[in-house]
């Protein structure tokens, strides 16, 4: 773990800009239709290489690869997954699909159905993701791939630290059906049992492992009959599989990001940070990074006016956000990471994004500002908590 122990680190969520050219060819690989994997796997090093000295270049101090190799949750983990098959979704007789917009949606169905670009993952998919056979890893070419990119990557270049995600037991359930094992509950735990092998690689090699979860605050917007008291105990279930899988790694050793979904929309009924405060510091992790700085989420640091950090954990909230294309200003970064440094401690803060910048924005350019922006913010921070 890293502590602010004489001035503002700075990290972020995961995803940054590449171009458009390796993210044509990322969709190739992740469809199996590689045209030149020898070409791929080239450019795809030198990308790696290139986002990570911008990292460093702007002052991030904990860096990782941008998830440059990766499309989406659902490839990516197809690559690390075997024990499934995808059928043609059947209006009537196929499982109804989850949606992260299922709650908005019932006050503002107009807004949804609109033929927006930004919402396609609302819409009815072609096909569906069964567990048909025992689940098992098949990772490993994949995982070794990153492993060794962003090892080559971090070499000659002086950063703090460095992080790499992985997807959690939960999230990787919404996209893919139990169509195998006996109850929600062995279903989970067999996710786990398989991603344990990911976070554990990517531990022995060095790296912090970041655990990506927004199934922890998201799943409550697909599920809009659950009451509050029943999404808890849906939640503790999966961080009960989670922890399961990171129940040998040390906890110092790994930090948990969690978002309410990342979808540009109205965000109206996202779950209360205090709803499910004590269940994200339940997860086995030694840093915390939350959405914290959009307009649903900003108000929640008051949360921390009562609530306490797990002992010797770091709080990493968001100051710099993806649902805009504005870039904040550092003097509001500033405020925004001495409000937190007041409440839990200056050593206790690290400066982050609220999520993944690079596909959520605009352009790259924006994503390459916000955080050049956080480091200026940061270090005004640093000035009024240290007095330099």
């Amino acid at each position: 773990m890293f502590r602010s122990t004489h001035r503002i680190l700075t990290t972020h969520a995961g995803a940054l800009p590449r171009s458009g050219e390796l993210t044509r060819m990322v969709l190739e690989h992740a469809a199996g239709k590689s045209r030149d994997p020898a070409r791929f796997s080239e450019m795809l090093r030198g990308e790696i290489a290139e986002v990570v000295r911008k990292q460093a270049d702007l002052g991030v101090d904990i860096v990782n690869d941008g998830e440059l190799g990766k499309t989406n949750f659902n490839n990516y983990c197809l690559e690390r997954l075997s024990g499934f098959e995808s059928r043609p979704y059947v209006e009537g007789k196929s499982p109804k699909p989850l949606s992260i917009g299922a709650r908005d949606a019932r006050e503002f169905p107009d807004y949804f159905s609109g033929n927006l670009a930004g919402f396609a993952r609302f819409r009815t998919p072609e096909t569906q993701t069964f567990c048909n056979a025992p689940l098992t890893y098949s990772g490993e070419a994949s995982l070794r791939r990153d492993l060794d990119n962003f090892r080559a990557a971090l070499a000659g270049v002086k950063v703090e630290g460095a992080f790499l995600p992985a997807n959690t037991p939960g999230t990787i359930e919404h996209w893919m059906i139990n169509d195998f094992y006996n109850s929600e509950e062995e279903f989970l735990f067999a996710i786990a049992d398989c991603m344990a092998k990911e976070y554990r690689a990517i531990v022995d090699a060095g790296f912090e492992l970041q655990i990506d979860d927004p199934d922890l605050p998201d799943g409550w917007l697909m599920y809009p009959d659950m009451t509050i008291p029943e999404y808890r105990a849906y939640a503790r279930l999966r961080i009960d599989a989670l922890n399961h899988a990171l129940r040998d790694i040390p906890r110092e050793k790994i930090r948990l990001h969690v978002c309410w979904g990342s979808f540009h929309g109205p965000h109206h009924d996202d779950i209360p940070l205090k709803d499910i405060v004590d269940l994200v510091f339940s997860v086995r992790a030694a840093s915390y990074s939350i959405e914290a700085s959009n307009p649903a989420h900003d108000h929640e640091w008051r949360v921390f006016e009562t609530v306490k950090l797990p002992d010797g954990a770091v709080l990493i909230p968001g100051v710099i956000g993806h649902h805009s294309d504005f870039i904040e200003h550092p003097e509001l970064i500033a405020e925004r990471l001495v409000r937190f440094a007041t409440l839990v401690g200056r050593e206790n803060v690290v400066a982050g994004s609220d999520c993944g910048l690079g596909p959520r924005v605009g352009h790259g350019s924006i994503a390459w500002a916000k955080l050049g922006a956080m480091r200026k913010g940061a270090d005004m921070a640093t000035k009024k908590l240290w007095g330099k």
